[in-house]
């Protein structure tokens, strides 16, 4: 606990202490008594007074400090003393609560700003030098021990070691860098040293623009929150101007001043809208909180609010819903066994960086004896012809098998199909195409569980391969075939079918090349946006690794949040209404006051902080 906290506690502690030794006082003893409670008053309140004298003076006289002095001096007026003691008493406590509660939130995104390290070593005329990271230059060499966090953006050009990605991605796993991967500034070395080729400066690095993002989002207030300023700008002149006339009126009439200013001075304290202001905003800042500590970055609350909304959640394909990546899906035979095949067009095709090339390797994981391979050529449009192991292969598409005079087999799958042949006879065919990610068929089950109504899949690839993917991951419909201004056209056109329900249209995307798209959604969401400058500026939402899961958890969290804020505007705004109607009816007291001020004020403060707390389970918390 911070030690201004500590100290406040003790302060409210010690009141609190006089305050029950002013009770035992004998009424008789009439001055001794008016003493130790104004002691006690004092003591407890003395700020709260201050605080109303200065804002008087400036002008702002209707704030909550304004209601509890007036509030509380007017019970010593009519000689309810204990009452006047406290209301103060438990207002104390109430910002003690409040304050305890922003203070947890600052320091969860304060943990997050423990990402950037202010030191960074760099290799200079042969010698290691410890420098600010503002210092570095593009190009320089960053080197990164055991244990330190990376400061600046670079590229491996020394060494191999696990890095623990959590602080921006929540992944628990650590991460594998090898030569030539990109590592992120903010990311913990946990075994090796690492030296990297620094490819950004330090303001424009991952870990910068992570922070900017959270340090900014307060700035963007949701609906919610912009309806609490302004309702509480005119709620608080509202409140003193009833009570005063309640005061005043009945008064007149029935002749019982002190009857109905004590229920005017009621109607002040239950009146007073701390509830409101502050477990709103720090319900939002909360969220963002949670979120960010599970790898999800959100602007600020207005997209949070947005995204609890989203009913139609649209997606890119590529790099999004599927790995963005060729790699080997099935492998059909008519000659030999499937390693053999395999193996034959791995070792053709080893002289190729394609794409198709390369998932061969990569299938193959074995390395390339070069001795075996001689007068390898690839053939513009066709695909490779090599001699291996001293036979004529060739390895393509069915019109290089064609021209051959070859019958290739009919496609047994949605992908690109390489044909393999040797000494003029066709060996098999291998299927290659761009796979779903491990999680998007569970991203998608879990967001309809959450009731998003319509999943959407957006790309410009052909209507097969589109068909396939969307049929194994579970999307309810799909547009193929789409350039980026179709993708515009489309998304126009979702947006009025569901601003027709009332709900938000989510647009999920890489980042880099759907930007238009990202930017014209009610939410634009950035995939594995780590490191990419075009997701951070378009998106309103960014999935800081490439887990289509974490869509489903940030709607899980947003919905968390928005049912939390709800909770606490009913609740807050029934007790107070109800307990102002019966104090001006004469059946409640300034006990009671007292709770439909303080304490509805520390409950909703409490149930706020409930927004920081991710839902490890996966399951939505009423």
């Amino acid at each position: 606990m911070p030690e201004k906290l500590k100290k406040r506690l003790i302060r409210i502690a010690i009141g609190a202490g006089i305050f029950a030794g002013a009770l035992f006082v004998p009424a008789a003893w009439k001055w001794a008594r008016l003493a130790v409670f104004l002691a006690a008053y004092f003591f407890l309140g003395w700020n709260v007074l201050l605080k109303a004298g200065k804002n008087i003076v400036r002008g702002k006289v209707f704030d909550e400090n304004f209601l509890m002095a007036l509030a509380t001096v007017g019970a010593f007026a009519l000689g309810e003393y204990p009452e006047g003691v406290a209301v103060m008493l438990f207002y104390q406590v109430g910002e003690w609560f409040e304050d305890f509660a922003v203070g947890r939130s600052r320091r969860s995104i304060a943990a997050l700003m423990d990402i950037r390290p202010d030191r960074a070593t760099v290799q200079r005329d042969g010698q290691n030098v410890t420098v600010p990271p503002e210092e570095v230059q593009v190009g320089e060499i960053l080197v990164v021990d055991p244990g330190e966090r990376v400061a600046l953006d670079g590229v491996v050009t020394q060494g191999e070691a696990l890095l623990d990605t959590a602080a921006l991605t929540g992944e628990s796993l650590p991460r594998t860098a090898v030569v030539g991967d990109e590592v992120y500034s903010g990311c913990i070395d946990l075994n090796a040293r690492l030296h990297l080729r620094v490819t950004r400066l330090a303001e424009e690095s991952t870990v910068a623009k992570i922070l900017d993002m959270v340090e900014n989002a307060a700035a963007r207030k949701s609906h919610s929150e912009a309806f609490i300023t302004r309702f509480a700008r005119w709620y608080t002149p509202a409140v003193v101007i009833a009570a005063a006339l309640l005061a005043l009126i009945p008064s007149l009439i029935t002749r019982q001043p002190a009857v109905w200013v004590q229920r005017a001075l009621l109607f002040l304290v239950v009146s007073c809208p701390c509830a409101l202001v502050i477990s709103v905003p720090l319900s939002f800042f909360g969220g963002i909180g949670g979120a960010s500590r599970a790898g999800v970055l959100i602007k600020g609350s207005n997209y949070l609010e947005a995204l609890a909304r989203a009913d139609t959640i649209a997606f890119d394909k590529t790099g999004t819903l599927t790995r963005g990546e060729f790699s080997v899906s099935a492998i059909e035979t008519k000659s030999g066994t499937a390693e053999v095949l395999l193996e034959t067009a791995a070792l053709a095709e080893h002289i190729s960086n394609h794409p198709i090339a390369l998932s061969l390797q990569k299938a193959y994981a074995k390395p390339v004896d070069e001795k075996r391979v001689s007068n390898a050529q690839e053939m513009a449009g066709l695909g490779i012809c090599a001699q291996v192991d001293g036979r004529q292969v060739y390895a393509g598409n069915a019109r290089l098998m064609e021209s051959q005079g070859i019958s290739p087999a009919p496609p047994e799958g949605v992908g690109t199909q390489v044909h393999v042949a040797a000494d003029g006879v066709y060996l098999g065919s291998i299927l290659i195409r761009d796979t779903p990610k491990a999680d998007a068929a569970k991203a998608i089950r879990d967001l309809k569980a959450l009731g998003v109504r319509r999943t959407v899949m957006l790309t410009g690839d052909a209507p097969l391969v589109a068909k396939a993917v969307a049929d194994e991951v579970g999307i309810d419909e799909y547009h193929a075939g789409l350039m980026p201004l179709d993708k515009v056209e489309r998304v126009e056109n979702l947006l009025g079918e569901t601003s027709q329900g009332k709900g938000t249209l989510a647009f999920v995307g890489d980042g880099i090349n759907d930007a238009p798209v990202l930017s014209r959604a009610d939410v634009g969401i950035a995939m594995g946006a780590l490191g990419s400058d075009a997701a951070i500026e378009a998106a309103d939402i960014v999935i800081m690794d490439d887990s289509p899961a974490r869509i489903a958890v940030a709607v899980r969290i947003a919905r968390k949040t928005q049912r939390i804020v709800r909770q606490n505007v009913t609740f807050a705004l029934a007790v107070k209404l109800v307990v102002m109607v019966l104090g001006a009816l004469g059946y409640a007291d300034m006990w009671a006051a007292v709770f439909a001020d303080v304490g509805v004020s520390v409950l909703a403060i409490l149930n706020a902080m409930r927004a920081q707390r991710p839902d490890k389970k996966g399951k939505e918390n009423a």
